[in-house]
């Protein structure tokens, strides 16, 4: 018994990053949806513009900036909740939404996981620009057509409709976006196309949440890291001793290289030293 629970221990240690994400992504769609007794539902509205705890509104400043261009009038309510939820990824880093708030990245990863259990070796080489370009021609369309433009097909707000009211064309949607990365191209929505990522990257540009090495030579140079990571390319640097953290604004924060590095050279921290050395404040430790 003592063996098993050790074991268990062990496993849920190596996937920790994978387990408090998941956590909280499924309680953030579970508080849109779930009536708690005596107090209701904590969100009412959806990821674009909300209201939590009754009083704390919060509102997607791509949203936000799409209707700005569009020419709808915007209340006090949307520019506050805009302020705090731009303020809050500008500092940690952007594209923290796509790992730990999107609902889509579970269906996403979902994809990935199944690929590769199936040994699906085909995959469409895509561009990363391709998602800054989705992210103009949107802003582009919001001024021409005065519409929030996205909206009309985010998938973020079409899954959440789905598990509110059902709908067979958002459901087509979603399907066909799952089989997109299932069967056509590795990681191709989250990593190459959704613009909804690419306007969080710049948001969180010089975000300080960062994935950190340790000490210089604490690497053992296995590359594990790299091949679990959605944007391998961030963590090169770091693999390659030419870097102390990880400053690349694709870098999603998820966390799947601190569950995978089995050295222990990796770590989450808060890092104002810019280029300097190890300075920061540690959140978690491979």
């Amino acid at each position: 018994m003592a063996s098993a629970l050790k074991r268990m221990a062990a496993a849920l240690n190596r996937h920790r990053w994978l387990l408090m994400r998941r956590t909280l992504q499924i309680l953030i769609v579970l508080a849109f949806i779930v009536d708690i007794p005596e107090l209701g539902r904590i969100a009412h509205g959806n990821l674009s513009s909300s209201l939590w705890f009754w009083n704390v509104p919060l509102t997607d400043p791509f949203v936000l900036l799409q209707s700005l261009l569009a020419g709808a009038p915007l209340a006090k309510t949307a520019l506050i909740g805009a302020a705090i939820v731009a303020g809050f990824y500008a500092f940690f880093g952007g594209r923290i939404y796509c790992s730990w708030v999107c609902p889509i990245n579970m269906l996403t990863d979902a994809a990935l996981w199944l690929r590769q259990k199936l040994n699906i070796k085909g995959n469409l080489t895509l561009s990363r620009e391709l998602r800054s370009v989705l992210l103009v021609m949107a802003l582009v369309l919001s001024v021409i057509t005065g519409t929030l433009a996205w909206e009309i097909i985010n998938p973020i707000t079409l899954l959440q409709r789905e598990l509110m009211w059902t709908s067979s064309a958002g459901l087509t949607f979603l399907a066909a976006l799952f089989l997109f990365d299932f069967l056509v191209s590795r990681r191709g929505w989250c990593g190459h196309l959704c613009p909804v990522g690419a306007f969080y990257k710049y948001l969180g540009h010089y975000g300080r949440l960062r994935v950190t090495a340790l000490k210089s030579d604490a690497c053992a140079g296995c590359s594990d890291c790299i091949k679990v990571c959605p944007e391998p390319h961030v963590l090169a640097p770091v693999v390659a001793q030419k870097a102390l953290a990880v400053t690349d604004s694709d870098c999603t924060r998820c966390g799947a290289c601190l569950d995978k590095c089995s050295s222990g050279a990796l770590s989450m921290k808060l890092d104002f030293g810019g280029k300097s050395a190890f300075r920061g404040i540690p959140i978690v430790k491979s």
